[in-house]
């Protein structure tokens, strides 16, 4: 199997490249394209997860079909994809999406239901987590007496987004819009993390990304991905212990333990850790989906 991390499409327009994702250009519309790149800690590897484009692709086209929210997806059959696509069809086969051409907000909307993470470090040094005081002596991988909205900048490639409080995000996009962005985040995660619980999954956090179209906020980019959420195994949960995840937790705590700074240039991740990883995202897949993904040609 071999990871599709550069994808090429020289007679369309590419706008911008980011950690994973690429966007073209489509005149009316956008196209975005998913590649098989890893990143961790804001740092792009060299080495990809095979297939893992296509996986996120169909989990968030998934949760775009079912979520009953307003987001920006227009197209994901290749079929239905504009003419100059069509010499790209095998390429952009579950990797591409037809966009609406949004105005991003620029914060990352990030909902936890567990404490874990760069909340749980946050935690133990004030007892609050994005200027939200919780109760005192709650343990790693606690779950919380409700979600929160503890929203993130979204700060540029190469640069470590920084949690901020509802008072910072007011302050730059207004009171109305802040409030409308945490109703709305709160409201999917909800949705999200109940199905995934009949599923036997906890839906620990997630985050979004939300855009403008027409003056009204709607959802882009993702939708509860392993790379964008943390899945845990609800039979082997336990507070106070650092869950079995579904997700790309298992590269975050290899790369802890490696010592790695967490600055370019990356380490090399071994074959063991990216075959795992990809074995986790395919179950996810299929439990999310209820259907599978044929092996890498």
């Amino acid at each position: 199997m071999t990871a599709l991390t550069t994808i090429e499409l020289p007679k369309l327009k590419k706008l911008y490249e980011g950690k994973v994702r690429q966007i073209y250009d489509m005149g009316e519309h956008l196209m975005l394209v998913a590649t098989d790149r890893l990143s961790a800690f804001d740092v792009i590897f060299d080495e990809g997860i095979p297939d893992k484009g296509k996986i996120l692709t169909r989990i968030s086209n998934h949760w775009f079909h079912t979520l009953g929210v307003k987001n920006h997806l227009v197209a994901d059959d290749v079929a239905q994809f504009p003419e100059e696509c069509r010499p790209y069809q095998d390429i952009l086969r579950d990797r591409a999406v037809i966009v609406k051409r949004a105005t991003r907000v620029d914060f990352e909307c990030i909902v936890r239901g567990y404490l874990i993470g760069s909340g749980w470090k946050e935690y133990q040094s004030s007892g609050k987590v994005c200027g939200i005081e919780l109760p005192k002596g709650l343990r790693l991988a606690e779950k919380l007496p409700e979600p929160i909205f503890t929203p993130s900048t979204k700060a540029p490639d190469g640069e470590h987004d920084i949690n901020v409080d509802m008072n910072y995000v007011k302050d730059k996009i207004g009171s109305d819009m802040a409030r409308e962005l945490a109703n709305l985040s709160l409201g999917v995660y909800v949705k999200a993390a109940n199905t995934m619980q009949a599923k036997g999954i906890i839906l620990a956090d997630t985050k979004f990304e939300f855009g403008t179209v027409d003056d009204r906020l709607v959802l882009i980019d993702e939708a509860c991905t392993p790379d964008s959420s943390r899945f845990w195994d609800a039979k082997s949960y336990k507070p106070g212990e650092n869950p079995l995840s579904f997700d790309k937790q298992l590269v975050r705590d290899h790369l802890e333990a490696s010592g790695w700074n967490k600055q370019p240039p990356p380490p090399a991740l071994p074959p063991s850790i990216i075959e795992q990883t990809r074995a986790r995202y395919v179950e996810m897949l299929t439990l999310i989906t209820g259907k599978g993904l044929q092996p890498a040609v």
